[in-house]
């Protein structure tokens, strides 16, 4: 199935035959090979002794060098003993060819697939001068009687009648070769009978035939578009067109595809893009007045979508989307078909939306391939996001593909350590969604930049490594888990705080709720240490955090054992309590709630430590400062705290006589301090982790 017929099948046949006779043209070339093979083989088969003809150079030159089987099939061929008719073949024949080797049957391996490679460019040929053709019934009862021919042709034996019938090309002297065709075309076997035409003299014929269509097509080129039968308006919007494909196609690189016909058809200008091999992959432009109508086939789905995104910006409005399936095309897999309407108000307009429009085309190429190898290092969603921002950028990815792919990352993940990533890690996962897919899109644009200006790949391999070295010295992802965990340690003191804030009657009616948020706290806080530890029995690099982690949890159970202390002093158990407990028991709280808050603060400065400047720059020294002063206010809390707890206990006993209530009360004032002690082992931890990750010994 040619790309050719899937234009047809959306409608635009104004366009197809300057297509057809292209590919007419590249079969012509193609059925020749396949006869000159099919010679080559008989000629061994005569001679086994010699070396078969290598017609490698010549099959490479067509695009069939990939064909290993037609490669083979010369040296295959033998001549075995025969009565005449090939063993199986539909085509006998009386014995009586006139030539030597009378009766002989040459016996070719893989005659079944050559037979049907002549075939399918028969139609293909044939196709321009047969759709030309529609008062002269004799070409197409010509072409018609030779594939019945060649689709009762089967097996691997050929007798020698058959073999003239398929290569001869002497016409006959009385006139023209195909003059038999009409007398003898209800009747296949006829053909046997006369040894006036053959498949190559038709294939002769067909040749000049598409010549005589090719020059009356008058074709001409405007930017690098093949166009026919073009109005004088028509030339700048195919000019605005080619501008935006020019503009981005170098990204294609030697990729094959867009290749674009021009022609007016009526009052329309329709112009078609070969986008690239696939043959249900195809671009119809119609282009009436002021407005654009693009048709756009694809065999996924999901490229569909890309496309669409590609052009909403351009004021694109999609309908008549569905799903189709044509046995010819792709081996009758389904494909999406939809129709995009572009509204300009003006001919300039018109010409900004036909070029950005031939700008996105390229980014079709090969989307699929790279698409399926992102899903390696980000999720589906991440990997549309990182192709939408290549095109967005005019970035693209063939350039990546080219250098590597997958490969370039892996092998960067790799040069990292181990202690980074490990077998089965993707790039979202260690990173996070935004810098992987930020990291993805930087290597892609290092990859086009370097392919465009001829730099070796190699080069391309070490700028990834050193990227992504960078990215990972700057993750902060563990920061992430941490700044959360810290976000709750101080919700639940600035709770208790308000709590103590509330006076008696007050704290009768917030304490029950107070205890009750105050649990659900400190159990996702428990969540957060969980994740931690999974990550650590993962990745070693997370160790150090989880241990933060783990300490810092003891100051979220403190403060929870504290909010579920005052729900209990709550219900009935402020007996005694004067102005000088409350305040003391407010201040101290207080002082936990100010010490939570530095924390928070040394935090936010350790994320970022190192990234405004080298070591020894003031920039460095001002973070770090900044940091040190931090984690001494918490230190200076801690002391504070302690004699806070002091001064609450001499309140306590001068004025509360009530003994559940004097325990409750000292007991709060002891889990308050104790916060303080786990804010204090925290901030060291934090050092730690810091000082390690800045290569300083603590």
């Amino acid at each position: 199935m040619q790309k050719s017929q899937a234009v047809a099948m959306l409608g635009q046949r104004g366009l197809m035959m300057p297509v057809w006779v292209n590919a007419a043209l590249a079969a012509n070339d193609r059925l020749k090979l396949y006869l000159s093979v099919l010679q080559a083989a008989v000629a061994h088969a005569e001679h086994p002794e010699r070396e078969a003809l290598d017609l490698s150079r010549e099959l490479t030159a067509l695009g069939l060098g990939s064909a290993t089987w037609l490669h083979e099939l010369p040296a295959g061929a033998s001549r075995v003993g025969g009565n005449g008719h090939g063993n199986g073949n539909a085509h006998g024949n009386d014995g009586n060819d006139g030539g030597e080797g009378q009766g002989d049957v040459l016996l070719i391996p893989e005659l079944d697939r050559l037979v049907a490679a002549l075939n399918d460019d028969l139609a293909i040929m044939a196709r321009p001068v047969l759709e030309s053709s529609t008062t002269d019934a004799e070409p197409h009862l010509r072409v018609h009687q030779w594939q019945a021919w060649l689709d009762a042709l089967h097996g691997e034996q050929l007798d020698r009648h058959q073999l003239r019938s398929l290569t001869h090309g002497k016409r006959p002297a009385h006139g023209h070769a195909h003059s038999h065709a009409h007398k003898h075309a209800a009747d296949v076997d006829d053909l046997d009978d006369t040894p006036d035409d053959s498949l190559h003299l038709l294939i002769m014929d067909l040749h000049k035939a598409i010549n005589r269509l090719a020059a009356d097509l008058a074709s001409e080129v405007i930017a690098g578009a093949h166009v026919w039968q073009l109005a004088d308006d028509d030339r700048p919007l195919v000019e605005a067109f080619m501008r935006g494909l020019h503009r981005t196609a170098p990204l294609k690189f030697d990729h094959p595809g867009l290749d674009t016909a021009a022609t007016r058809d009526g009052d329309r200008l329709l112009l078609q893009n070969d986008i690239g091999t696939n043959d249900a992959h195809v671009l119809v432009i119609n282009v009436q007045g002021l407005a654009i109508t693009l048709t756009y086939s694809d065999l996924h789905r999901t490229r569909f979508a890309f496309f669409q995104a590609l052009l909403n910006p351009l004021g694109a409005s999609w309908s008549d989307m569905s799903s189709r399936v044509a046995p010819d095309l792709n081996e009758g897999q389904a494909y999406t078909v939809g129709n995009a309407r572009f509204a300009c108000e003006d001919r300039i307009r018109l010409a900004r939306t036909l070029e950005g429009i031939g700008a996105a085309i390229v980014f079709l190429i090969d989307w699929n391939r790279a698409r399926k190898r992102l899903v390696n290092f980000v999720d589906k969603e991440g990997a549309m996001a990182v192709l939408t921002a290549a095109a967005d950028n005019e970035i693209g990815h063939m350039a990546w593909l080219k250098a590597g792919g997958e490969r370039l990352i892996f092998g960067a993940m790799q040069a990292v350590g181990s202690g980074t990533f490990r077998i089965g890690d993707r790039l979202d996962e260690v990173l996070g969604d935004t810098q992987a897919r930020t990291f993805l899109l930087d290597v892609m644009r290092l990859a086009t930049q370097a392919l465009m200006n001829g730099q070796p790949i190699a080069l391309v391999a070490d700028e990834t490594r050193m990227l992504l070295a960078r990215q990972v010295q700057r993750r902060t992802t563990e920061f992430d888990l941490l700044d959360e965990h810290a976000a709750y340690c101080q919700t639940l003191a600035q709770a208790v705080s308000d709590a103590l804030d509330h006076g008696h009657d007050g704290l009768r009616e917030v304490a029950a709720d107070v205890a009750a948020r105050a649990k659900a706290w400190e159990r996702r806080a428990d969540h957060i240490v969980m994740q931690a530890r999974d990550e650590a029995t993962r990745l070693p690099r997370w160790q150090p955090v989880a241990r933060l982690l783990t300490i810092s949890d003891d100051v979220a159970d403190a403060l929870e054992e504290a909010a579920f202390m005052l729900s209990l002093i709550a219900d009935h158990h402020q007996k005694g309590w004067t102005a000088e407990v409350r305040q003391a028991l407010s201040k101290l709280a207080q002082t936990v709630l100010q010490a939570t808050q530095d924390h928070i603060r040394a935090l936010a400065i350790a994320r970022h430590l190192g990234e405004q400047g080298e070591p020894g720059t003031s920039g460095a020294t001002d973070d770090s400062d900044a940091f040190l002063a931090a984690t001494w206010a918490v230190l200076r809390a801690e002391r504070q705290c302690d004699d806070l707890l002091r001064q609450a206990r001499r309140a306590i006993l001068h004025t509360v006589q009530d003994a559940p209530s004097l325990m409750l009360a000292n007991d709060l004032a002891m889990t308050l301090e104790l916060a303080s002690d786990r804010l204090l082992s925290a901030s060291y931890a934090l050092r730690e982790v810091v000082f390690n990750k800045a290569g300083a010994a603590t």
